[in-house]
């Protein structure tokens, strides 16, 4: 099982999500999330430190998922997010202990959705 962590453009939202969908990973979380990467051209010096001041608006989708459909999903995101200039966003794969279903009690694979 892990967790996948896509940031992406809130224009591309739209299609991440009928990618996804296409894709049979309909068990998702999105935020909205500020942050700054290599698009950021604004920096600033005060007090003698050097910093990139300027925060872009991103949408984060956290999605736990399979080990199956791990790059599945990446695919997904990468194919639909794409513009091909800087700040499409970054995908952040991570390894998931445990999972439960809240309203079940279900554990591990059995709370993950989809399950090959």
């Amino acid at each position: 099982m892990k967790l996948v962590k896509a940031i992406i453009r809130p224009s591309k939202l739209p299609d991440v999500l009928r990618a996804l969908y296409h894709a049979e990973i309909t068990g998702l979380t999105v935020s909205n999330v500020r942050g700054h990467g290599g698009e950021v051209k604004v920096v600033e010096t005060y007090r003698g430190t050097t910093a990139k001041m300027e925060l872009k608006d991103k949408i984060m989708i956290d999605m736990g998922v399979s080990d199956d459909f791990v790059d599945i999903a990446i695919e997904a995101i990468c194919n639909s997010a794409f513009t091909g200039n800087v700040g499409d966003g970054k995908i952040f794969v991570l390894p998931v202990e445990r999972i439960i279903r809240v309203r079940t009690k279900e554990e591990n694979m059995a709370a993950v959705t989809p399950v090959a």
